[in-house]
């Protein structure tokens, strides 16, 4: 679908915590015009009421695809619709902006894939941290540390009342480690810009509020080509301890980088979507040692605060994709990493479930 300089029409299809950031990024920013939000339940009408009240509301999203004709559609709903919903919008002519993960299968991600260059339309998953100038600076600062390198990050959720619904509801389809992990498997090919090889993960259910054949707390392992090894760790829940929830860390034979976020590393805020981007500054160590075996350079802080908070990176990510829409920008690239990143999740899942170390093709 070619669109011109006119406002895109966009209809938000989700209308929770993602999706109303979408919508007010869509709302707030020249260029678009949101056309309808589309949920199964009252989420469509609170939003709604938070923008002013003058949208279209929609509980079916194939109706609300015939009938508002949107030029594209912003899909933040739970991970068992999205390959469904986006190849949907596709076969109207529609542009796509799906948060992550791109589906709840790999075949699934593959498929909505193929779907964006039959139909040529645009498809842009939302890697948000890929948007965040702080998590940038941190990638760009592991690059200079040397190989291999070692890199730690985790993400535990202590989550109560509608947290924990949300978390219950994706924990329906996907595992933590799926849901969330595709974000810093991500960053972690970023940093070392060399393939995945192997992934070896475990797990445990800690509560019978998730189907039986899922797990609430996931940790995994991956080995790269180049000799670098990484983990990351998740787990949702009201039992989840939030003693060290938020490393965020690597280092390499010649120093590390971590980011030190003191305010938003605080307990009761593990489950907060604010809290998961910020940085607020970077520890840069130098591990060089001068004649008396002591350390040749101090520490280096760098400060962060005046980063862009959640909205701002939303914001951000809808800049581009109108900007990809407009001047007909390649996203092939970014899709395929989301795929490569989907990939190597849905290994640790299967590591987690057969108790086998997964090779990578």
């Amino acid at each position: 679908m070619e669109v011109s300089n006119k406002n895109l029409k966009v209809l938000v299809v989700g209308c929770g915590n993602m999706g109303a950031s979408h919508a007010t990024a869509y709302h707030q920013l020249d260029g678009f015009e949101i056309c309808g939000l589309v949920s199964t339940g009252s989420s469509k009408q609170a939003l709604n009421e938070k923008l002013g009240g003058g949208y279209r509301t929609f509980t079916d999203f194939e109706q609300a695809l015939i009938e508002t004709a949107p030029d594209a559609v912003c899909i933040a709903t739970y991970p068992d619709t999205h390959e469904r919903f986006s190849i949907m919008a596709m076969e109207k002519g529609c542009h796509v902006f799906i948060e992550k993960p791109l589906a709840d299968s790999l075949e699934g991600a593959k498929r909505v894939a193929a779907a964006a260059i039959k139909y040529d339309c645009k498809l842009l998953v939302g890697y948000i941290l890929r948007y965040h100038p702080s998590w940038q600076r941190f990638i760009e600062l592991s690059q200079n540390m040397g190989k291999p390198l070692v890199m730690r990050m985790n993400l535990n959720q202590q989550s109560q009342g509608a947290k924990w619904t949300v978390h219950r509801n994706l924990m329906k389809s996907l595992s933590p480690i799926v849901d969330c992990g595709v974000h810093y498997i991500d960053v972690m090919c970023q940093m070392t810009r060399s393939k995945p090889t192997q992934v070896t993960a475990i797990g445990a259910r800690l509560t019978e509020d998730i189907p039986e054949g899922n797990y609430n707390y996931g940790h995994l392992q991956i080995r790269f080509e180049d000799g670098s090894v990484g983990w990351y760790e998740a787990g949702w829940g009201p039992m989840i301890s939030e003693t060290a929830f938020f490393v965020k860390d690597v280092f390499g034979p010649k120093g590390a980088v971590s980011i030190v976020a003191k305010n938003a590393a605080t307990a009761g805020k593990s489950a907060s979507i604010d809290a998961h981007t910020k940085t607020e500054s970077i520890k840069v160590h130098y591990a060089a040692l001068n004649g008396q075996d002591q350390f040749d350079r101090p520490d280096e802080w760098i400060d962060l605060s005046d980063e862009p908070d959640h909205q701002e990176l939303c914001n951000r990510e809808q800049r581009y994709f109108l900007k990809a829409i407009r001047e007909n920008i390649d996203l092939s690239e970014p899709t395929a990493d989301a795929i490569n990143s989907l990939m190597v999740a849905f290994a640790s899942d299967e590591s987690v479930r057969t108790g086998k170390v997964i090779h990578l093709s």
